[in-house]
């Protein structure tokens, strides 16, 4: 029986030994099908999802994860890849998607404004936002917002490594989705920052313009890959009410 919400959160943990039992590659897939509806900035959906079910290439992503025990044991994995690079595509997307669903005669004058102001969000501000010449528009930007904002609020975070940042945010929300969708069918996870991205792009034979979000390696926990009881410092301690 699939978990609830809350109940998958509580049962995942990062799991560091699997067992070798095979675990069903087309339940992960629906589970990175639920990390695709992930909350994403601007609906740019900035992210790919690499699901590894090749043993060949497991062996050489665990090489690359340092052969730490969470990618050597794991039945599959996962490469989550932010792609900021791909900002112009996935606006031209939305704005095809836009066209369509504000294609019917008649709009009111209420649709009539929502399709210009998303028309003119996606066809002007977010290339506004997103382009950049070697950090150089990027940093003109940021100076002129600046100094606007000191007579009113205003998005300051143009520079391309503030983009990266949207992008990385937005790839990690997915892959909480991912995380927690495993949990819930009882699968376990272990999200794994320990890698070298550098030869984990060779070996999915990524783009240059590509970023490695996590590596996560997948299966059903051995008893031991579990290490010690869960610690977080006390909620009073994150939680502020204002």
């Amino acid at each position: 029986m699939e978990k609830t919400v809350s109940e998958a959160i509580a049962y995942r943990r990062s799991c560091r030994v699997y067992k070798e039992d095979p675990i069903d590659a087309e339940k992960v897939k629906h589970c990175l099908e639920n990390a695709a509806l992930a909350p994403t900035s601007s609906n740019l959906q900035l992210w790919e999802f690499y699901h590894i079910t090749n043993p060949e290439v497991l062996k050489k992503l665990a090489v690359a994860c340092f052969n730490q025990n969470a990618a050597k044991t794991a039945q599959q994995m996962v490469v989550v890849v932010a792609r900021k690079d791909l900002w112009g595509k996935r606006a031209k997307s939305n704005l095809q998607f836009l066209h369509k669903a504000f294609g019917k005669p008649n709009l009111t004058n209420r649709e009539q404004e929502r399709k210009k102001m998303a028309l003119n969000y996606y066809g002007k501000l977010i290339p506004f936002t997103y382009f950049d010449i070697l950090g150089i528009f990027g940093f003109l930007k940021y100076w002129f917002f600046q100094v606007v904002g000191l007579f009113r609020p205003i998005y300051r975070q143009v520079r391309n490594s503030d983009m990266r940042i949207v992008a990385h945010k937005s790839a990690a929300l997915a892959a909480q989705n991912f995380m927690i969708s495993m949990a819930a069918i009882g699968y376990d996870t272990c999200p794994m920052e320990g890698s070298d991205t550098l030869r984990v792009k060779n070996i999915l034979n990524l783009p240059r313009g590509s970023e490695i979000n996590m590596v996560i390696g997948c299966g059903i926990r051995d008893e031991k890959g579990i290490y010690g009881p869960r610690f977080r410092v006390p909620f009073e301690t994150v939680y502020k009410e204002v």
